[in-house]
């Protein structure tokens, strides 16, 4: 499989540690290697504008997507290739999923979260089969994986479901594991009267 685009949810704080910001220019470094187009929420600031400001410096290909209200508020990165300003945060994720062929998670707060289990969703419904991968700088995603994996175990995320995302702790070991990934189809709902 080839990825001409992934759209990276990101913070739009840096975090306290300088590891974030050391994985966010990483990863923008290798989408510009790689020739990987990033779509991303249009944000200069956080991670979000370390990850497009070091795609740019390394050559590479930016979309933003950012809500009309929000255009000011995370002030919008004036330097990517192109910014798209929609009407809503519902327009805003649905443009960013329509644009990219997989999605990437680096650590970030309550909207991060929010885009990840929406996508993961998606994905479970069968509306996408694109290959979601997370950084998991310095164990930063740890908890989230351990909820996802204490909800199989209660019974409530179907097992095989685990395999809708993949996670690395760098830039560097996810993208070859981002590339082979491959989510299961849709999952077939079957009801208590089935079993």
């Amino acid at each position: 499989m080839s990825l001409r685009s992934v759209c990276v949810f990101c913070g739009s704080r840096p975090g306290r540690r300088p590891e974030y910001e050391d994985a966010a220019r990483a990863l923008g470094r290798r989408l510009a290697a790689d020739g990987v187009r990033l779509i991303y929420g249009g944000g200069g600031v956080g991670l979000m504008g370390t990850l497009a400001t070091a795609v740019m410096e390394a050559g590479g290909t930016v979309i933003g997507v950012i809500p009309d209200p929000l255009a000011t508020k995370e002030v919008a990165h004036a330097g990517v290739t192109e910014m798209r300003v929609v009407p809503s945060m519902h327009a805003r994720k649905a443009l960013m999923a329509d644009l990219a062929d997989g999605f990437i998670a680096m650590p970030g707060g309550l909207g991060t979260f929010e885009e990840v289990f929406e996508i993961l969703t998606w994905a479970q419904l069968g509306i996408h089969a694109k290959p979601i991968g997370l950084v998991n700088t310095g164990g930063y995603f740890d908890a989230l994986i351990a909820l996802v994996e204490h909800a199989i175990g209660e019974g409530f995320i179907h097992p095989e479901q685990r395999a809708l995302f993949v996670d690395a702790p760098t830039p560097e070991t996810l993208m070859p594991r981002l590339l082979k990934h491959h989510p299961p189809a849709a999952f077939q709902w079957v009801s208590r009267e089935q079993t």
